[in-house]
């Protein structure tokens, strides 16, 4: 398979206004004779179906949690980055693009990161006219700070809630929407699979999760936007709830799954405390603005109080090895570090493996004031303290590297078209940004920039196109490929329910994210890889005879919906496993012991590697194919990441 990423040529800075010059337009008159379907309310999916219905056409948004508003994105912390350059340090368009190319080691398309660069303005625009309470300041002007990766300060947040304030405003321009009746929001509803008719994306199969009812629901283009799969790890800074399984789902109808083993560890995280745990916290990368990380010189010290060990037995291990970033190197190259010191027994956490290190805020505090730093992070000082039960004010705090985010995902071309004609895939459910290690504070400015400035263009442009085959073949419930579909999802679902098992679906998953983790982790080796892909088979063949689900498809049933996701886990962790494994070198979040600098630094092989790796379902049971899309690197020229 051939893969065109469709992007268009000439000079990359007029790219994407010339190529939307050349898109074919729907007339508003027949905007309404189209629906489109948007799986996902995040900032991505509330912002896509939002614009959509104020265009015209006729949407129909789904979401699994009890409200739009509890999608994920609610979670991030941090800030959004966009190049407005408000404090005249330096930034630009291109410098932006330039940081996000290099931060994702040099494996991302160049012109979907300048159009994602270009388009950042325009959020903060959009944001603020929706209300959104960026921190501004004393004289009214919006603030900023920095983030990893940078050298300019270009993260414009709303103290330690960003995440929660955007996607407010994007719920507000969506629920003016459905309040117009030009979209339809079905809550409490999962997606459980794709109809595919004559090769175009026509709909999905849900299901109601409170009253067990599946539905089918027809379009004339299909919108995942559905977040990423890092809870394949079980323990992640991810929402429970969230999963893979609707991109899985079209995958296995044919959408190819591109770089799957770049995934991202953050390192800015609290640390595992104890078995039973079920998920991980995160603490926003902002902190590291003005905390320091640091961990004993000396192992010995590792059990002492950190305020009984002296200045002189301190090591600023990100400062001295960075000295041009310092704290602020990007999320890969941090949580590396970080694992590398308590490899050395250096680490300050819970006995017996004491993974942790110290960031610390009484140089902040001494040189700001404890006052200004409530202002900037009061809010995830009061959560770190309601966990640990300790003042982070007064000792500093314990954290440790922790699943966060999936830069690989479904593969789609410049349009976020997918493979599949009419299958869209926007924010972190895609691939296309971020290449093998995502910037702190671009996830929010991805989602958004797919939602209210690309997709709207581009679906339209498919519409336009489409538009009479479209009409020739209507799609109604009864249709033929509708019915198959839902019988599909109804059989796995009974097949579960009627399973003799003797464990809950937890249990399988948390020995797949203790594989994941220790095979599939931070860091990675062939003989690891190999044994990944000899025991998922093994765990996943011993989950689907021996899972029990008790009670009624009919009804709420928790464990029915763990179960049907957890089995889409178990697939989707081998084919990481197997990414990882054909991938030999490092790249970002793709660390491969065996492919490092003298240094201990990733080690890229631009000759065999500089592509996407799209990867294609071939059969239950069957080795998936692996497909290639070559990367150009025009613009930012190809080196080794140094942040030295």
């Amino acid at each position: 398979m051939e893969l065109h990423s469709n992007a268009p040529t000439g000079p990359i800075e007029t790219a994407w206004d010339r190529h939307r010059f050349e898109m074919k337009l729907v007339n508003p008159a027949n905007k309404r004779k189209f629906t489109v379907i948007v799986v996902g309310t995040g900032l991505a999916g509330a912002s896509a179906a939002a614009t959509m219905g104020e265009l015209g056409y006729n949407v129909k948004a789904f979401c699994f949690q009890d409200s739009a508003r509890r999608a994920h994105s609610i979670a991030a912390q941090g800030g959004i980055n966009a190049a407005k350059n408000y404090q005249g340090d330096g930034d630009s368009i291109y410098r932006l693009f330039y940081d996000t190319v290099k931060g994702g080691d040099f494996r991302s398309r160049e012109r979907n990161v300048y159009r994602l660069a270009q388009v950042s303005v325009s959020i903060i625009d959009q944001a603020v006219a929706q209300g959104v309470p960026f921190a501004r300041e004393y004289g009214g002007l919006l603030a900023n700070r920095s983030f990893g990766g940078a050298q300019v300060s270009r993260t414009f947040y709303a103290r330690g809630q960003t995440g929660q304030q955007l996607l407010l405003g994007a719920y507000q321009a969506l629920a003016r929407q459905v309040g117009l009746g030009q979209v339809e929001l079905h809550e409490r509803t999962e997606m459980l699979e794709l109809i595919l008719v004559d090769g175009r994306a026509r709909g999905v199969i849900t299901r109601n999760l409170k009253t067990g009812q599946i539905d089918t629901h027809t379009a004339d283009a299909v919108v995942l936007a559905t977040g990423g799969y890092g809870n394949v790890y079980f323990l992640s800074t991810n929402a429970k709830g969230s999963n893979g399984s609707a991109a899985w789902r079209a995958h296995r109808k044919g959408a190819l799954f591109a770089n799957p083993c770049y995934t991202q560890i953050h390192p800015t995280c609290l640390p595992v405390h104890g078995e039973g745990q079920s998920k991980l916290t995160l603490m926003s990368e902002s902190l590291r603005n003005d905390g320091r990380v640091w961990v004993p010189k000396n192992a010995a010290d590792v059990t002492k109080r950190p305020q009984d060990i002296p200045e002189a037995d301190r090591d600023y291990y990100l400062e001295r090895k960075y000295p041009a970033f310092g704290n602020l190197v990007p999320r890969d190259i941090a949580a590396r570090n970080a694992k590398d010191v308590c490899d050395e027994g250096r680490g300050v956490g819970y006995p017996p493996e004491r993974e942790a290190v110290y960031l610390d805020f009484a140089d902040a505090i001494n040189r700001l004031g404890q006052h200004t730093i409530e202002e900037r992070y009061g809010n995830l000082f009061e959560m770190y303290e309601r966990i640990t039960d300790e003042d982070p004010y007064k000792t500093p705090m314990k954290i440790y590297p922790a699943v966060h985010y999936t830069m690989g995902g479904l593969w789609v071309d410049y349009n976020l078209q997918s493979n599949i004609p009419g299958l869209f895939v926007a924010g972190e459910a895609n691939f296309s940004d971020h290449g093998a290690n995502r910037l702190g504070a671009s996830a929010l400015m991805q989602g958004l920039a797919d939602g209210y400035f690309v997709l709207p263009y581009t679906i339209g442009n498919y519409l336009a196109r489409a538009g009479r085959d479209l009409a020739k073949t209507p799609v109604a419930e009864d249709h033929a490929d509708a019915r198959s579909a839902k019988a599909e999802a109804e059989g796995r679902l009974k097949a579960f329910l009627d399973n003799p098992g003797s464990h809950g679906p937890d249990h399988f998953h948390r020995r797949l994210g203790k594989l994941m983790w220790e095979y599939v982790g931070m860091a990675r080796d062939k003989a690891g890889l190999q044994k990944a892909i000899e025991e998922i088979p093994k765990l996943r063949e011993e989950f689907h005879a021996k899972v029990r689900v008790p009670g009624s498809g009919a009804s709420f049933n928790q464990t029915l919906e763990k179960a049907n996701r957890v089995a889409d886990f178990m697939e989707l962790g081998e084919l990481m496993a197997r990414d990882a494994l054909a991938r030999e070198e490092s790249a970002g979040g793709h660390f491969r012991v065996e492919y490092q600098t003298e240094e201990g630094e990733a080690r890229r092989n631009d000759d065999d590697f500089a592509h996407v790796a799209a990867w294609e379902w071939t059969g239950k049971g069957n080795t998936p194919t692996r497909h290639v899309e070559d990367l150009d690197f025009e613009y930012v020229k190809l080196s080794q990441r140094s942040y030295k």
